[in-house]
């Protein structure tokens, strides 16, 4: 007899549209031409952060604007604004590739600027969207980047995405080959991945600046071949 993978339960559901999420450090709003204004300030001296993604830098607010009202007009991807407690939006991510009938989806598109990268605000947003998606029934979530983005590749890691390969020369960006690196969590890996960002984001574990005291151990679980 042919060895077959384990059965899956019944189709999921499409994702719920949700408006706003909410932690301790930051907020996802469903992005709105609003935003445009503050996302641009943002942007300012930041053109390294665009290095990797597929648009960017904008030469103008204008060609800005206009590129934000067409995220918000995709109906394949849902993005969110990520706006930092007492601060303004200056950042945006996105559920892409969504899949309810595989139960999987995609965090992708993610722009962050300079003041949220590296930052315990741009950690609890992808912790959100995260703990979002499993709790509407998804399984696998995806995490991909271009294979010489080294940050994005350790975000993923550290987040407990475990690597599972690279395409090579997978497509043409903004004129250049671009290897793309895979990476994945599974709903199986979440209850003890989620106990590990709860501890890491609990205010004890920042002083009086928003420095860390211990670091996120989120281990990525070895892709197997079963």
């Amino acid at each position: 007899m042919p060895q077959l993978g384990p059965f899956a339960p019944d189709p999921g559901h499409p994702l719920a549209a949700v408006a706003r999420l909410a932690g301790r450090a930051v907020s996802l709003v469903a992005l709105d031409v609003s935003h445009a204004q503050a996302l641009w300030e943002a942007a300012q001296g930041a053109d390294e952060s665009w290095a990797y993604l597929r648009y960017g830098p904008f030469a103008n607010f204008e060609a800005f604007a206009a590129h934000v009202a067409g995220q918000i007009g995709d109906r394949d991807q849902r993005f969110f604004a990520v706006i930092p407690a007492g601060a303004k939006a200056c950042g945006w991510v996105a559920y892409c590739n969504m899949e309810p009938h595989n139960r999987a989806l995609e965090i992708g598109n993610v722009w962050f600027a300079p003041a949220l990268q590296r930052s315990r605000a741009g950690t609890e947003a992808v912790f959100l969207l995260l703990d979002h998606a499993y709790a509407q029934g998804f399984n696998r979530i995806a995490w991909r980047c271009n294979a010489l983005n080294k940050a994005s590749r350790a975000a993923a890691q550290r987040y407990g995405f475990s690597y599972e390969g690279t395409w090579r020369q997978a497509q043409i960006v903004k004129g250049r080959w671009r290897d793309t690196c895979w990476f994945s969590q599974l709903g199986r890996d979440w209850p003890a991945n989620r106990a590990l960002f709860i501890r890491w984001l609990d205010d004890a574990n920042f002083d009086a600046q928003g420095r860390q005291y211990a670091p996120l151990r989120v281990s990525s679980v070895p892709v197997e071949v079963r």
